[in-house]
Order: C-alpha cells, then sequence, then structure tokens
C-alpha cells in the first residue's frame, strides 16, 4: 500500500475529481435555458464532492475531516438526484455510467469515514 502525503494521494479523492471532469463534459450538452439552472447547479454539486474531501484534509482534526467527509458523501447523493433529473428531463440518454462512478466516490468516502471513527 502506498503513504498517503496529500489529498491528492486519496482513491477518493481521484475518483472525485474525475467525476467532476465527466459531469462537466455531460452538462455541456444541457439546453441553454438551464445554464443558471440544473446545470450550474449541478457542476457545484459534483466540485463539492472532491472539495470536501480536500477541505477535510486540511483541516487537521479528525472530528473536522469526519464532518468534511460527511458533507461530500452529502453531495453525492445530491449529484445522484441531479443526474436522474436530468435524464427524465431528456437531457441525459442514459446516466448509468456517471450514476456508477457517483455510487463508487460514496463507498469510497464512506470507507474513509468509517476508518477514521475507528481510530477514534
Amino acid at each position: 500500500m502506498s503513504e498517503i502525503n496529500s489529498y491528492e494521494d486519496l482513491i477518493a479523492w481521484q475518483k472525485a475529481y474525475r467525476l467532476v471532469l465527466e459531469v462537466y463534459r455531460l452538462t455541456s450538452a444541457f439546453p441553454a435555458d438551464e445554464r443558471f439552472g440544473l446545470t450550474q447547479q449541478t457542476r457545484r454539486c459534483a466540485v463539492s464532492i472532491p472539495s470536501n474531501v480536500a477541505e477535510g484534509w486540511g483541516r487537521g482534526t479528525t472530528k473536522d475531516y469526519v464532518r468534511f467527509l460527511q458533507i461530500a458523501r452529502g453531495s453525492t447523493y445530491e449529484l445522484q438526484t441531479q443526474m436522474r433529473l436530468s435524464q427524465d428531463l431528456g437531457y441525459l440518454t442514459s446516466h448509468q455510467n456517471v450514476h456508477e462512478a457517483i455510487r463508487e466516490v460514496e463507498r469510497l468516502i464512506n470507507g474513509l469515514i468509517r476508518s477514521l471513527q475507528d481510530r477514534g
């Protein structure tokens, strides 16, 4: 197992970062009238996932880190909802790949939370 020296070494952060890039790609095809609505909200939500992983890392206490990871996890649920809504509105033909990526990030964040809580 490789040493973790930075939040960028965390697989959860790496996958969440790649998820943001995919969300930006997908939302670039949304209708122009959604630019300040669902497109912006979806992008902000996606960006908040790796951002909160990073911010929690930098807070310096386990309690704060867990809190920021929980916020990141909440954003995964929000993003799942937005992707489903986007599909139901016809903006996406399928969100299966992004849905799987979101769930993977959620599982990784859950593992980090458990690991930190087990250390007490």
